[in-house]
């Protein structure tokens, strides 16, 4: 009982830090403190008893593993969406798409424009970063309340896009490593479930907004909001523009069987190039853009890292080892404990692909033996760690919340919550009984 209370309660202290804006690299490693001291694992691998676990190095061994198996594919990700940022390829690309859509479907124009960036292999934080301007100003002409802006970004970035069949983001990934599955695993399944996630989560966003405007909430602009405020650098070509991320979807395709996950270093690495050839002209500053993104690879991984390694203590306590016993063994479809287990994993560790870097290594091997198809595990793998990863203190959301949008959490997460936790679950669901089905 003590080391659930441990594990929950260092749960709950990561999420209370990151609301209160402690960084992560400190908040993770004091909550993997808390959970170890709760437990009764040693500190220090010289104070421990051969063969048993301690906090500094399980801490240190998913932090450092996480970065070993997926640098590269953070680096080049990080490139690639700084350079379609640097040239204006993903502001052509959503611009057109809010242009087409209009004013009058404003929130459909967002998530679609996020929808179409996420699938071309744009880092999710890149896309918020490039289309929340334009939902700024699409809110402000339409008189939508701005605290539903990160909602809508999220809805369009880490739903039925991330996770869907196809795609080149690395949650879509990780499993084929355990799997030896492709990032096609369970296309049909997946693409029901894609409709009906963008479908049920729309109207909902729709529904939460229209009761919001007949509370009386309008469009309220914050005094550092730039609206209106239009460079006067030219944008490529939104078809031209399209071309990188229709490369990324065509590599990942054709080297996947040959490659595995190290496909998508050679789909990102091609979106790079494409994105040189297509908009050279129109880039502000090459040789910056590719360090930020190499900057940013470092931040994006090690505060994924870090949450991770907070996960590799917490699965050393027996707590925790009960809680995967429990959710391997219910009765039923198997695929209910490996949904079950992969998104409470990534609820620990606020983090998709640090929870399912966790979980996987440790069901994979049990879920194959007693014989489970693993496309079908892959996929409702996928889908599931996009849901309780989402919890207030991920760091997609503190970015999202805090450092893009400028909004609350009091006001902005209730409908970002709804929309990446709640769907996402109900995908869940909806995939295992089509799986089960069919």
């Amino acid at each position: 009982m003590l080391g659930f209370i441990g594990v929950f309660g260092s749960l709950a202290l990561l999420i209370y830090l990151t609301v209160r804006g402690v960084n992560v690299l400190i908040a993770a490693p004091f909550a993997a403190l808390i959970a170890a001291v709760f437990s009764g694992i040693t500190l220090f691998p010289q104070l421990a008893a051969e063969g048993s676990p301690n906090l500094l190095t399980s801490y240190m061994n998913g932090f450092t593993g996480f970065i070993g198996s997926w640098w590269l594919m953070f680096l080049a990700g990080a490139i690639f969406g700084k350079v379609m940022e640097d040239s204006g390829a993903a502001d052509s690309v959503s611009k057109w798409i809010v242009e087409k859509i209009g004013v009058k479907y404003a929130a459909l124009s967002v998530v679609i424009a996020c929808a179409v960036l996420t699938y071309g292999g744009v880092s999710l934080f890149i896309v918020a970063f490039s289309v929340f301007p334009m939902a700024l100003s699409l809110f402000k002409q339409a008189d939508i309340p701005r605290r539903f802006i990160p909602a809508t970004l999220a809805l369009g970035s880490v739903t039925f896009t991330m996770t869907s069949a196809g795609s080149p983001e690395i949650q879509n990934w990780i499993p084929i490593t355990f799997l030896k599955t492709t990032p096609y695993a369970g296309w049909e399944v997946s693409l029901v479930v894609a409709i009906f996630m963008a479908t049920l989560g729309f109207w909902w966003l729709k529904r939460m907004i229209s009761k919001a405007i007949a509370r009386g909430e309008r469009f309220v602009a914050k005094e550092f909001d730039k609206i209106g405020e239009s460079s006067n650098h030219p944008l490529p070509n939104p078809l031209l523009s399209m071309t990188p991320l229709l490369v990324v979807l065509g590599f990942s395709f054709i080297f996947h069987e040959r490659l595995g996950t190290s496909a998508l270093i050679i789909a990102l690495i091609g979106g790079i190039l494409t994105t040189y050839l297509v908009s050279f002209k129109y880039m502000k500053d090459r040789k910056k853009a590719i360090a930020d993104g190499g900057l940013g690879a470092v931040i994006a991984i090690a505060n994924t890292a870090a949450i991770v390694g907070f996960g590799g203590v917490v699965k050393e306590t027996p707590a925790f080892l009960a809680a995967v016993d429990f959710m391997t063994h219910i009765p039923g479809s198997p695929l209910v404990g490996g949904a079950l287990a992969v998104a409470v994993l990534a609820g620990l560790t606020g983090s998709s692909s640090g929870g399912q870097a966790i979980a996987l290594p440790l069901i994979a091997p049990h879920y194959l033996d007693v014989g489970v198809d693993p496309e079908a595990l892959h996929r409702v793998v996928a889908i599931s760690s996009g849901s309780l990863d989402t919890l207030p203190h991920s760091g997609y959301v503190v970015t999202t919340i805090h450092s893009i949008a400028q909004e609350s959490y009091k006001g902005a997460y209730p409908a970002f919550g709804a929309l990446t936790v709640i769907i996402p679950l109900l995908g869940s669901i909806l995939a295992i009984i089509l799986f089960s089905i069919f």
